[in-house]
């Protein structure tokens, strides 16, 4: 399991998981589902959960259907990987058939402009999740709540949650003492449930990367929709998937996305900028420019060496409930292996944001000085560093400090079996463009 030693949060079953009472019940109960990667059944599940049939053009079958034999191909996938995995593309097929429709009812969504955003870009792990929620802390600024990214709107006539619903959210909530709120909304009650799952099948992931509701999200959740991104490398292990998404222009994607925002500025009412944040963006920079020209681009930077340790054991400690076996040196020669190519694209194309429009953000100068990494954006962004906005962002550094969770002791030897010399090695071609601070 895992042991805490004050506020320090130690694994020390990674590679051989012992698991609780509650996830025993779990895995229990995930092993009964029976999954059938068809696309077909991907398609007509959606339809029926939104009473809806048009997905629009049909170019997004060709990656839903690699997307769906790289799963079947995997057959370390435990049953309640594939469970996970399968309604999650159901809730992404069901969120292109919602979206379609409100595409179809907007017949000029190419005359709509979205103010000039502010868009991060950097590895996990790097400090993104953090700068894209203290900067939304600015309520002159419009973000992605979790609830909302994995569900924009809701399908037509489904605006209002069940009993069933709303008290088995909140139940789990606050039995796993977690946030509740009162937003009356099925979307936000659907994400709580998934937050509490995700609490009992991984209850230290939350210390790592918190998926409540209310966490300001990435736009990447957007594109899983149109089937094309890396974010569905997280849950599972899809090299075939993965060297398919290498081989396509990713900008039809970020102009999907995109389209996406401009549906929910009209929902809201409200043409604010966004502040967006992406883990993706690093080895997409051409596109991302193509998509939005006028951003100001924040890149932030850390140690490679640790982001990869973190990254890794994230994973493999989510590999216990995902997976029949856990392989924690496979897991991190994976991730040494994709945060290169991200990084060799960060590096090979950072030039295309000239310096008036883009700024370089250390971990290490960011820890020490959040406000003022603030001010230095707000500056870039010609925007005013307003007394409110000083408060709004200071109330949030206040209430979020960092290891509120719990700090994680990391330990690179004993869970890898590599040494922090011979990953930094690798990445000198990163570490000497960007003066990062070693950490390890």
């Amino acid at each position: 399991m895992v042991t805490r030693v004050g506020n320090n949060i130690i694994f020390d079953d990674l590679a051989d998981p012992q698991y609780g009472r509650l996830q025993k019940l779990a895995l229990k109960l995930g092993n009964l589902a029976k999954v059938d990667f068809a696309i077909d059944n991907v398609l007509n599940d959606a339809s029926k959960a939104t009473g809806l049939s048009d997905f629009g053009p049909e170019t997004f079958h060709e990656p839903l259907q690699v997307l769906l034999d790289a799963y079947k191909s995997d057959l370390d996938m435990s049953a309640i990987g594939a469970t996970q995995v399968y309604n999650d593309l159901v809730r992404c097929a069901s969120n292109r058939l919602i979206i379609q429709d409100r595409l179809n009812k907007t017949p000029d969504i190419e005359d709509i402009s979205l103010n000039r955003p502010l868009s991060i870009s950097g590895l996990p792990r790097s400090g993104t999740t953090h700068l894209v929620n203290l900067l939304a802390a600015d309520s002159r600024f419009q973000s992605l709540p979790l609830w909302q990214a994995q569900e924009p709107f809701c399908a037509p006539g489904q605006e209002n949650a069940g009993f069933g619903l709303k008290h088995r959210a909140k139940f789990l909530a606050k039995r796993l003492k977690s946030n509740d709120s009162d937003i009356d909304d099925p979307r936000y009650y659907r994400c709580s449930l998934r937050w509490s799952a995700m609490q009992i099948m991984g209850p230290e992931l939350a210390s790592m990367h918190a998926m409540n509701p209310d966490h300001i999200h990435e736009e990447l959740e957007l594109m899983t929709f149109d089937f094309g991104c890396n974010q569905f490398e997280w849950t599972s292990v899809i090299p075939n998937y993965r060297d398919y998404y290498f081989g396509k222009n990713q900008t039809p994607h970020y102009a999907y996305m995109k389209n996406v925002l401009k549906l929910m500025q009209l929902d809201r009412g409200s043409n604010k900028p966004w502040v967006l944040k992406c883990v993706q963006n690093p080895e997409q920079l051409p596109a991302l420019k193509t998509v939005f020209p006028d951003a100001t681009a924040i890149f932030t930077h850390r140690d490679p060496v640790a982001l990869i340790q973190s990254t890794a054991t994230m994973i493999a400690w989510g590999h216990r409930m995902l997976r029949t076996k856990v392989d924690p040196r496979a897991v991190f020669d994976y991730w040494a292996d994709r945060f290169e190519n991200l990084l060799r694209g960060l590096v090979d194309d950072r030039h295309i944001w000239p310096d008036n429009q883009s700024t370089d953000i250390f971990f290490h100068e960011f820890m020490a000085g959040q406000t003022d990494t603030a001010a230095k954006i707000y500056d870039l962004h010609s925007i005013e560093f307003t007394q409110k906005a000083k408060r709004e962002i200071a109330d949030f550094i206040k209430a979020h400090p960092r290891g509120k969770g719990g700090r994680v002791r990391y330990d690179l030897e004993n869970h890898f079996g590599v040494r922090a010399e011979e990953v930094r090695e690798r990445f000198d071609f990163y570490t000497k463009k960007f003066p990062v601070k070693f950490e390890i």
